[in-house]
């Protein structure tokens, strides 16, 4: 089964955008995610423009830039905006089903899989954009040869 990492791939951008200190090119922030493309780049991070957190400049010069504030956002924010895709594949057999053992299998993975889920969206509701900056940095400034391994500097927290 492949796991769905667009929100992932969409927290990688925006970091990479906030240690930018110029907008980014989709053809950019594509080679930060290696293997994805500048088409895909601009359907994923055109969600976050309706929602406020990234802008974008046609033309020379232009690119994706943050709009929002790292302090401000939480993961659960970036969640919504990226339409809150599932979080689990597993589902039911059948939705309504006949059968009355089938309708109690259904009953307990629903209320299971609504607690988890619930668990993990108030748990994104609680690390903000700047927590993850301030995560890289450590982790950064943890690794004395991360300068020529890694193309990063430090992030705004």
């Amino acid at each position: 089964m492949k796991l769905d990492s667009k929100l992932s791939s969409i927290l990688h951008l925006l970091l990479h955008m906030a240690q930018s200190e110029r907008p980014m090119t989709s053809e950019a922030l594509a080679a930060c995610l290696q293997g994805s493309s500048p088409v895909v780049v601009r359907r994923t991070l055109a969600g976050l423009r309706e929602a406020g957190f990234v802008s974008s400049e046609r033309g020379h010069g232009g690119g994706w830039v943050l709009a929002c504030n790292l302090k401000t956002v939480t993961l659960r924010d970036v969640y919504d905006a990226v339409g809150a895709p599932t979080v689990f594949a597993i589902g039911h057999r059948s939705d309504n089903p006949a059968c009355l053992v089938e309708q109690a299998v259904n009953q307990a993975l629903s209320g299971a899989l609504q607690e988890a889920q619930a668990l993990l969206v108030q748990r994104l509701g609680r690390v903000t954009l700047a927590d993850l900056a301030a995560d890289f940095n450590r982790r950064f400034d943890a690794h004395p040869h991360a300068r020529s391994h890694h193309a990063h500097h430090h992030l705004p927290e």
